[in-house]
């Protein structure tokens, strides 16, 4: 599906982007060589490769999936003007509306 100028006008008026008529088509050309070159991708034979997750072979350490607190209310509360029970004591806020 070749880009036309059209088509990137388009495009850049979708994404509020202003482009001169030299960019649009360079741009429509640029946009042409990378679908060329996503059509040659498409022409190789991938039948025998196995599906990968990652291109390396490094497996990473997994530790284990816990919640916690983080352990930093102390610290956190030190910088509180107030706090009781372990949570912050905010003024009452009583709406007349």
């Amino acid at each position: 599906m070749p880009i036309d100028k059209k088509t990137v006008t388009k495009i850049a008026k979708l994404s509020h982007i202003a482009l001169s008529d030299a960019e649009k088509e360079s741009f429509s050309n640029e946009l042409n060589g990378i679908f060329k070159w996503i059509e040659q991708l498409g022409e190789v034979n991938t039948d025998n490769v196995p599906m990968l997750a990652s291109v390396s072979d490094i497996s990473l350490p997994w530790r284990r999936d816990e919640i916690t607190d983080g352990h930093y209310r102390e610290a956190i509360l030190a910088n509180a003007p107030a706090s009781e029970y372990g949570c912050f004591v905010v003024p009452k806020v009583i709406s007349d509306e």
